[in-house]
């Protein structure tokens, strides 16, 4: 198989592309916007205009590539939960919708330990545990016609196919689903009587079944063309570097989400107040991992006025010690309960400035959540980020570490999606960032720390 289509579903977009495995790279890609709802019991994911958009995605791309197979990836903290009959139960929760928070006393009294599941205890539905219990509780007669609950890439499986299948790297990523040490569902999955409703657990590299029929019609794709069990995005960045990286090293997956994953790690407490957690990778192994919203900060930091930074200005930024101290946004990451806060006055910077300084600040962010994990080795930057050149050599100047991005390869996930496919030979085209970084940048990252010591301190915060 040479012609891989993937699904790609990320938390603000979605995308349907064409990999070659010959050439390993995309050839051909479809994107749209992943809308959310707000009308109905509660903010929802459109899944309906999604499914609009991959039919007619696969149709107009198998036209001129002719897939051999169909893999898929998702973002994570998203379950969906289906009738007999094999339609929603309960519309696909927003994740970032808060109402779970009003359940939390309740929950947490039933949700199980850190020690368990690896698992942070998160706002909103960032835990599918609890966007689970509060389902159940809220609506409890549509909850009682739940028959099967999947995870979020492998709702999409069963719509191309029919079969009903969980996958480890979605149940094992800060869910409280699973213990990922015992490789088994937890204690709260028995608790409270949900087992016989998860549908059978494979691998990602599984293949769940063949196209249906009827979407081969409907799209032009060959009969009996396989479909692959799927991947959470985080571990399909993380997939390519795993087959062909030793250990130790780090990935960093860049979106929404900036996830570390860190094979080979040091031994370390993890803290969950800090947004530390284990993750599951696709060979089914434990992965200490850490996360922050940087894609979400650049985007509100940002917004229009992306300017990127020639190496005089950044080098300009960190000598005038211009900083964004965390947190954008609040309530995740290292520092969830810290207000954001510009040394200088931020008017005070013109966009090119504003750029090196916040792009030195997700690099900050990224190099503690490193630091908390016992990252060692490498660091890989996947996605947006390894395009920009002041996050890398701030990112390398506070780690002292060899770092390597991509910039012609904007996100790995759907490279890593089509790794699931067998005899796929992953390849990487991640470059090392060049030369000596300043030492001005170094002095910069320990002032930045310094100046988060002595909030932290002052603040009695972690």
């Amino acid at each position: 198989m040479r012609v891989v289509g993937v699904i790609d579903i990320g938390k603000t977009n979605a995308k349907v592309a064409v990999v070659d495995l010959d050439r390993f790279e995309e050839i051909a890609v479809r994107k749209t916007a992943n809308v959310v709802q707000t009308d109905g019991p509660y903010p929802h994911f459109d899944v309906e205009h999604l499914w609009s958009f991959v039919l007619e995605s696969l149709a107009a791309l198998n036209a001129g590539h002719a897939f051999e197979a169909i893999s898929i990836t998702t973002h994570g903290a998203t379950a969906v939960v289906l009738d007999a009959n094999g339609s929603l139960a309960l519309p696909v929760l927003d994740y970032e919708f808060a109402g779970p928070d009003s359940l939390a006393a309740e929950y947490d009294a039933v949700r199980p330990p850190f020690s368990e599941t690896g698992s942070a205890r998160l706002p909103m539905g960032l835990n599918v545990g609890a966007q689970l219990y509060w389902q159940q509780k809220s609506f409890p007669a549509a909850f009682a016609r739940v028959a099967s609950i999947l995870t979020y890439a492998q709702y999409w499986t069963y719509r191309l196919t029919g079969a009903l299948c969980n996958e480890l790297t979605s149940l094992g990523c800060h869910t409280d689903l699973w213990n990922p040490r015992a490789g088994t569902y937890s204690s709260l999955v028995e608790g409270q009587g949900w087992r016989p409703l998860f549908a059978p657990v494979l691998k990602a590299s599984d293949i769940a079944g063949n196209l249906l029929p009827e979407l081969c019609s409907e799209t032009g794709i060959a009969p009996g063309t396989p479909v692959y069990c799927g991947i959470h995005d985080s571990n399909a960045s993380l997939l390519p570097h795993l087959l062909t990286r030793a250990s130790p090293f780090s990935v960093v997956s860049t979106g929404t989400w900036v996830v570390m994953l860190a094979v080979g790690a040091e031994p370390k407490a993890l803290d969950e107040r800090r947004d530390t957690l284990v993750n599951v990778n696709a060979l089914g192994d434990p992965v200490p991992s850490a996360r922050f919203m940087g894609g979400r900060a650049f985007q509100l930091l940002l917004a229009d006025r992306t300017v990127p930074a020639a190496p005089e200005t950044q080098a300009a930024v960190a000598s005038a010690g211009h900083m964004l101290l965390p947190s954008v946004p609040e309530g995740s990451g290292p520092f969830p309960a810290f207000k954001a806060m510009w040394t200088t006055g931020e008017r005070e910077l013109d966009p090119e400035e504003r750029f090196a300084v916040v792009s030195f600040y997700l690099a900050l962010m990224t190099a503690t959540c490193l630091e908390l994990i016992g990252a060692r080795g490498d660091i890989v930057v996947e996605g947006p980020f390894a395009a920009n050149d002041s996050y890398l050599r701030m990112l390398k100047a506070a780690t002292g570490r060899p770092v390597f991005g991509d910039p012609g390869n904007v996100t790995g996930t759907s490279l890593g999606a089509a790794c699931l496919v067998k005899d796929s030979s992953p390849r990487t085209g991640v470059q090392p960032v060049a030369g000596d970084v300043p030492e001005s940048f170094v002095d910069y990252a320990k002032a930045w720390r310094k100046a988060v010591q002595v909030r932290a301190d002052k603040e009695k915060r972690p």
